[in-house]
C-alpha cells in the first residue's frame, strides 16, 4: 500500500519539476513516470529492510 502512494507522490513530484523547468507535456510525461519508478524502487527496498 504504501508503495503505491510513494508511486503517486513521485508521480506528481516529477510533474511539478518538469512543468516549472517549462517543459513540454512529453517531458512532463517522462520526468512523472521516471520520478514515480525511483520514489517506488526506493519504498520497496525500504519497506524489505525494515520487514527484515
Amino acid at each position: 500500500m504504501i508503495v503505491f502512494v510513494s508511486l503517486l507522490l513521485g508521480g506528481g513530484f516529477g510533474a511539478l519539476r518538469a512543468k516549472k523547468r517549462g517543459g513540454t507535456k512529453f517531458d512532463i510525461a517522462q520526468y512523472a513516470v521516471v520520478y514515480a519508478l525511483i520514489f517506488a524502487l526506493i519504498t520497496l527496498f525500504f519497506t524489505i529492510f525494515i520487514n527484515r
